[in-house]
């Protein structure tokens, strides 16, 4: 039996903004994970996922995911489209991830039976959930990351040895790849990166062909039912009149690290991620203060008045100051008025493996990682 089943598009919306807030910055735009489960809906009713301890222990598993970069399209990006003969009105409008699915499938004759979304996040998650509904799959209730991550080695599966190829790749396009067989998973993530660059930002590829036994064992529970009702409790405190922001951080055992105006954002599309910064000056109790995020894809690093603060695996969360709406990264400009919201890492990455990867230092920044708790007390 189902663990959870979403109905209404209400509770669409709801699963959406829990999925965009535990995306960091990252996972995709919401309004596309919310029009395609309003799809689903409509087609088929409802939309569900099943607890890891109530699926059969036999067949595979699958994990889907959309690759590339957030960055919006520029002018130089559509004058180099137009060179190419691509037309953006002209773009797949099928979900990429069932494409993908249906091509690893087709390439390694093998059927999986269980959808493992790879991460948190607007877009990625509900894609991946409906895949699984157009090709009648069951969605473990978890993924494999607990939030949104910019590169697939920082996943449970790579921390636990398994591989991710064979990788099926098909892009906004159509264009058609299949990765075989990688050196290294380092490389995985590079050869899909520029599959989805080469394609002017997203492609939808499917991997992590793992039998359903030992999924069990390295997926993080639970966590589509915690998008769910962190999306419901913003929106039933707002109905009561009240600002979410406190409260939701308290749920999820986090802080709210910040409350300030964005003063300064610089991005730009490098290697197939979204990099840049955002500066906030400080209101209320943080006046006279200022709060500096880098990211790539998601937020990764802080810096509360210049000195190091919370850093990933910990989860940086920007939200609207009014309403606590998460905000996906392209999406917030200077003169916003937000909130910064910081949760501990899931216990997976606070391995040393799992620092390895997700780590400040793994990103660049001679910064040693300190417990959320620690730094925040």
């Amino acid at each position: 039996m189902p663990t959870k089943t979403l109905t209404t598009a209400e509770n669409v919306v709801d699963f959406v903004r829990g999925c965009t807030f535990f995306g960091t910055g990252g996972g995709g735009r919401p309004s596309e994970g919310i029009r395609l489960l309003k799809e689903v809906l409509s087609s088929k009713g409802e939309i569900t996922w099943m607890d890891a301890n109530d699926i059969p222990e036999h067949g595979y598993t699958v994990c889907p995911f959309l690759m590339g970069s957030i960055a919006p399209w520029t002018d130089e990006t559509f004058k180099q489209m137009k060179q190419l003969n691509l037309d953006p009105e002209k773009r797949e409008s099928a979900n990429l991830l069932t494409k993908s699915i249906e091509l690893l499938s087709k390439f390694t004759g093998t059927q999986p039976e269980v959808v493992v979304p790879i991460e948190l996040g607007g877009a990625n998650t509900p894609a991946a959930l409906t895949a699984a509904s157009e090709l009648n799959l069951v969605v473990v209730d978890g993924d494999y990351t607990g939030r949104a991550i910019p590169e697939i080695i920082q996943t449970t599966p790579h921390l636990n040895g398994k591989e991710i190829c064979p990788i099926a790749s098909w892009d906004q396009w159509g264009n058609v790849c299949y990765i075989e067989k990688s050196v290294n998973p380092m490389m995985a993530e590079r050869i899909g990166k520029f599959l989805s660059a080469a394609a002017f930002g997203i492609s939808g590829q499917a991997g992590f062909l793992i039998p359903v036994g030992d999924m069990k064992k390295i997926v993080v529970r639970g966590t589509l039912t915690e998008c769910l009702e962190v999306g419901e409790l913003i929106r039933a405190e707002r109905e009561q009149g009240r600002n979410p922001v406190h409260k939701v951080a308290e749920k999820t055992g986090g802080k709210v690290l910040f409350k300030g105006t964005v003063a300064k954002k610089h991005w730009e599309d490098r290697e197939g991620y979204y990099w840049g910064y955002h500066e906030i000056a400080g209101f209320e109790e943080f006046e006279g203060h200022k709060f500096k995020i880098w990211f790539k894809n998601e937020n990764h690093i802080s810096w509360l008045d210049d000195t190091p603060y919370v850093t990933s695996p910990d989860m940086l969360i920007v939200v609207q100051f009014a309403d606590c709406e998460p905000l996906y990264n392209p999406d917030i400009q200077e003169g916003m008025k937000v909130a910064v919201i910081g949760i501990p890492a899931r216990k997976e990455f606070l391995s040393k493996n799992g620092l390895q990867v997700l780590g400040p230092k793994y990103f660049g920044f001679d910064i040693e990682y300190r417990p959320f708790e620690e730094i925040t007390k």
